[in-house]
């Protein structure tokens, strides 16, 4: 595969467009590569296929990208980023981060998700189970 240099940087300039406008599941359809990975911190086995990576996405705006969700780092190369997030859950203080390979058009093609304390993995966990459900997934 050849990577351009800057896959990263447009990516990342569609991803912050998309989150800024809601992150509803079209927009976000329209950055993920159809054979696209998501690694949640709270299911053990990958997500794959861009259908299932925009639920898991979308869901994870919903119970994520409150009034209080904001980076705090990022960090891009070639194809890959790191964004430190921060956010609070029902009083629970999130931090996490957000690993995510684009491929040479900048659309995503795997994204992992890492959160800590225990306290908040259990809080997403119990949150994200209600999201997806009430979103058929």
């Amino acid at each position: 595969m050849n990577i351009r240099a800057d896959s990263a940087a447009a990516g990342l300039a569609n991803w912050h467009r998309v989150i800024a406008g809601g992150n509803q599941p079209e927009e976000l359809a329209a950055i993920i590569a159809e054979d696209a990975v998501f690694h949640s911190p709270v299911v053990h086995t990958p997500q794959e296929g861009r259908a299932k990576v925009v639920a898991y996405l979308a869901a994870a705006g919903q119970v994520l990208n409150g009034d209080s969700f904001r980076y705090v780092r990022e960090f891009s190369a070639g194809d890959q980023a790191l964004l430190e997030f921060l956010t609070e859950l029902d009083g629970i203080s999130v931090n996490g981060i957000d690993l995510i390979t684009f491929d040479e058009s900048g659309m995503i093609r795997d994204f992992k998700v890492m959160v800590r304390p225990m306290k908040a993995i259990n809080k997403v966990w119990e949150m994200m189970a209600a999201q997806l459900q009430r979103a058929g997934g």
